[in-house]
């Protein structure tokens, strides 16, 4: 395996590898950074071909068999870089870093780039704007078997490395798009997917709710929420109850419990009809 060294911290391609942390940057060239093993990992077994992977033997949690990985990523036909432990430190942009950095493509699907089944479950997340909360909706979607999630009015973009991290790689293997609110709506009412829109101004609880069709469940913006757009373009609102002082929950914890509510309701109801009739 050929591969080559960089120890110098001041090397240039580790300067250019920096630049990736920047959105502007992300979007000129069309790429973005993966750290850490784990979410590598899920990557490559999403289809994702890394253009680079950068390694540092040194800092890995089990060199002698994540070498193997290294060694079947450069049989796709990516780029090797090992770096020396201080010139992989400088570039890693998390702490405690394992070791594993990979420049990949950045994710730049719309709508109209989607395909969903019959019965679809599908996450709108409108102008949410911290990457944390986007990465921990993706890692619920992941979980839930959702079928796409759409960034409506985007404030960050999919590629950010903190999103990428905090979705612990998944935003590779869930189906992502990102479009203008007007244009998300567009095309759910023309794929006849009711919108279910959480938001506290309602007496509907999330769970008088049927899911067990093709539904969208749409969550806000984190200081504001849901836009008037949105809620005028809902089948239904719902709220989660709370008896709190707090007067709103999470982005992400809404969104993950709605989804898990219709993830029961749909299990129910596949039990249900697989029962058969009393007495069959």
């Amino acid at each position: 395996m050929e591969e080559l060294l960089i120890t110098s911290p001041a090397n240039p391609r580790l300067k250019a590898l920096a630049g990736l942390r920047r959105r502007r940057v992300r979007e000129t060239e069309g790429r973005t950074l993966i750290e850490g093993f784990e979410e590598l990992e899920l990557a490559l077994g999403a289809g994702v071909v890394p253009r680079v992977v950068f390694f540092c033997p040194d800092l890995m949690t089990d060199p002698q068999t994540q070498v193997l990985m290294v060694r079947g990523v450069a049989a796709r036909g990516t780029e090797l870089v090992r770096l020396g432990r201080t010139a992989f430190e400088k570039v890693a942009y998390r702490e405690g870093p394992d070791g594993f950095l990979a420049v990949v493509d950045t994710v730049t699907r719309t709508c109209a780039d989607l395909t969903v089944p019959t019965g679809a479950l599908v996450l709108c997340c409108e102008a949410v704007e911290k990457p944390g909360n986007l990465g921990a909706m993706l890692r619920t979607a992941d979980a839930a078997g959702v079928d796409a999630v759409i960034a409506a009015d985007p404030v960050t973009d999919w590629g950010n490395p903190n999103l990428v991290r905090a979705s612990k790689g998944t935003v590779f293997s869930v189906p992502v798009v990102s479009d203008p609110t007007g244009t998300a709506l567009t095309w759910l009412a023309e794929q006849g997917i009711p919108l279910v829109a959480a938001t506290p101004d309602t007496d509907v609880e999330y769970t008088e709710v049927d899911y067990t069709g093709a539904v969208a469940i749409a969550v806000g913006a984190e200081k504001t929420g849901l836009s008037e757009q949105v809620l005028a373009a809902a089948t239904h609102r719902v709220r989660i109850p709370m008896v709190g002082r707090a007067n709103s929950l999470n982005v992400s914890t809404s969104a993950a419990i709605i989804t898990y509510e219709a993830v029961r309701q749909r299990r129910a109801s596949a039990r249900g009809s697989s029962a058969g009739p009393v007495g069959a």
